[in-house]
């Protein structure tokens, strides 16, 4: 009776594990197929494609938003279009969270805005 029970047992446990692999998609990577009359560099191929996951990297940082606590020194006070300050080439906008002033990078703006301190 219990080597019965537990074949059933183990039988369920197969049963869902075969479909939950069937209906679970699995990618792969990309497969190249080449002739093997054809010069191939494996090296040369695992530097490209190193390569390509550093520029991915690179580019994911760059959209990531910068925010800073304080503003390094010798930022200048901007009034328009909106308050924000120009720090040696990058521009932040002051923001309120939580009772503390955090300052988010913008994108660069017209430099014809004048500035607090004139």
């Amino acid at each position: 009776m219990f080597d019965l029970l537990r074949q059933k047992q183990v039988m369920l446990i197969l049963a869902a594990t075969v479909v939950a692999s069937v209906s679970v998609p699995i990618e792969a990577g990309q497969v190249v197929v080449r002739k093997s009359s054809e010069p191939f560099d494996a090296f040369a191929v695992r530097e490209q494609v190193l390569r390509e996951h550093e520029w991915r990297q690179a580019l994911r940082m760059q959209q990531q938003i910068n925010i800073l606590q304080s503003l390094p020194i010798g930022c200048i006070p901007m009034a328009r279009p909106y308050a924000y300050y120009s720090c040696g080439g990058n521009f932040f906008r002051p923001y309120q969270y939580q009772n503390k002033e955090l300052y988010i990078q913008i994108d660069p703006l017209d430099s014809e805005s004048p500035s607090l301190n004139k």
